[in-house]
């Protein structure tokens, strides 16, 4: 009997001795192994994998050092004297430093440039595979050490992918079934569990109404997610109760037979270009989209390549039923009245449970970074703001699109204005920084207030809400955000032991 969703193919099977089968037996032979019709659909997927690869590492390279670094603000060397290697498995327990980091992080860099211009099909098999482990190994180093950075569930999710996406395989065997079965399983349990958590969470979601706050209130607004807030209310409606659909019943069809799996791809695909049109949400959108191309078989005449190899075969397998033991956490997790979103069960991240937006926020607040050079502070001193780059800070600035690429301080500044709890372990240092004019910190931001020689004497921190506009006032102001002063967040605050200007 053919799998659900797979061509299986009779004809040639070779060994690895490349000895051919007499034409009637090899009529007879079954390939149980390989699905051929998917070569193209392999390719895509991890040359897209590869390039997700590039922009990961590229951001760890370039903003690790006011984050993570040896002066860092959650620091690694710290992190690791406390936290042992078998529950956070990582490289920089071996050794740690900002230049052996850096050389880390440009070193994935280039693994995945070289696997995005095709190195793994130049290779024998095995060591395609190796290859493709380098940059897994690399950023699991960096993800079990990037603690609050990197607590997030494209980290898993990108970490998950990756190690299965190894074992597809390179032109010397046609793509294994059992790996695609599992890179669908992966997709599977990132849309069923978004969708469980979104019915098991705030009440919006049942009553359709969620995304009449959420494009104004999701951590960091894309240019045209103003537009998306004010499309008329019974379109959201409808966009939430095809969300629904596409989170709790497509999902099934994936492992349906074709072509009705590559059409449940092909509306996950377009779901998640409308995400990615309505925000900016790191690679979580575009890493989606990669796991659907596993099940969708691309019209193109597969070439002919011999059969896998036993040890592939037996490799495979073995990799397969670890996974395979390994998803009942996660399963139990998606049965549970108590799911939780975005949680590893292994220290290797190999498989994870993932979810978002179970709750949507009906208000937004951000927290305003300011600082002044005035030697005694008060209401009226020459207050200057911080700007950022990704989240909204003047009202007039229209939001950017950063993702793929995944801006870490603008990410956590959004959970620091829903409390200062969330931000109890970095903001302080923040501040501390800032007051330094660390040039670190400051490469994170669009622009300091201040000239490199001359940083502020005191920096405090103000809670505003922000709304958008109307129509109206968009025409009349040029303003797509209006802000209310609501309280302070954290009064002036100068650095310790610094004495005032006579």
């Amino acid at each position: 009997m053919a799998s659900p969703g797979f061509a299986w193919q009779l004809g040639d099977r070779r060994g690895e001795s490349g000895a051919g089968v007499p034409a009637q037996e090899a009529r007879t032979v079954v390939d149980w192994f390989t699905a051929p019709d998917y070569w193209l659909s392999r390719l895509v997927l991890q040359r897209s994998l590869a390039a997700l690869y590039l922009v990961a590492f590229a951001a760890a390279a370039l903003q690790f050092r006011a984050l993570l670094g040896e002066r860092g603000m959650l620091p690694i060397p710290r992190f690791v004297a406390r936290v042992r290697f078998r529950r956070a498995p990582s490289v920089f327990h071996l050794h740690y430093s900002d230049r052996f980091f850096a050389a880390c992080a440009w070193t994935g860099c280039a693994v995945a440039a070289a696997l995005l211009a095709g190195a793994d099909s130049a290779l024998p098999a095995w060591a395609g595979i190796l290859l493709w482990l380098v940059p897994w190994a690399l950023y699991l180093s960096i993800v079990n050490v990037g603690q609050t950075w990197y607590a997030f569930g494209w980290e898993s999710l990108l970490l998950e992918t990756g190690f299965l996406a190894a074992f597809l395989g390179n032109d010397e065997v046609a793509p294994p079934v059992v790996v695609l079965f599992l890179l669908r399983w992966i997709l599977f349990r990132v849309e069923f569990g978004a969708g469980l958590i979104k019915l098991r969470g705030d009440a919006c979601w049942r009553r359709l109404t969620c995304l009449d706050y959420h494009h104004e209130t999701q951590p960091m607004p894309g240019p045209l997610s103003w537009f998306f807030h004010h499309l008329p209310r019974p379109l959201h409606r409808v966009e939430v109760a095809a969300n629904h659909v596409t989170q709790l019943v497509v999902p099934v069809l994936l492992f349906a037979p074709q072509p009705i799996a590559s059409a449940a791809a092909a509306l996950m695909i377009v779901t998640q270009l409308w995400l990615v049109l309505s925000g900016n949400f790191s690679w979580l959108n575009w890493i989606t989209i990669v796991l659907a191309l596993s099940a969708l078989r691309l019209p193109v005449t597969a070439p002919s390549v011999p059969a896998a190899p036993l040890w592939y075969e037996v490799l495979v397998l073995a990799v397969a039923a670890l996974l395979v033991v390994l998803s009942r956490s996660p399963v139990l997790n998606m049965v549970s009245r108590r799911q939780v979103m975005n949680r590893s069960f292994d220290p290797l991240h190999l498989v994870n449970t993932y979810g978002a937006f179970g709750s949507v926020s009906r208000v937004r607040y951000e927290v305003v970074v300011e600082g002044t050079l005035d030697d005694t502070p008060h209401p009226d001193s020459g207050w200057r703001e911080y700007a950022f780059k990704g989240k909204p800070g003047d009202p007039r600035r229209w939001p950017r699109q950063f993702a793929p690429y995944h801006l870490r301080l603008d990410w956590l500044m959004w959970f620091a204005a829903l409390s200062p709890a969330y931000a109890g372990d970095w903001f302080g240092a923040l501040v501390e920084r800032l007051l330094e004019n660390d040039r670190d910190t400051l490469k994170l931001l669009r622009r300091s207030p201040f000239p490199p020689d001359t940083p502020p004497r005191y920096v405090r921190a103000r809670l505003f809400r922000y709304r958008y506009t109307t129509w109206r006032e968009l025409r009349e102001t040029g303003a797509c955000w209006e802000r209310t002063f609501v309280r302070e967040y954290l009064p002036p605050t100068r650095l310790a032991g610094v004495a005032q200007r006579s």
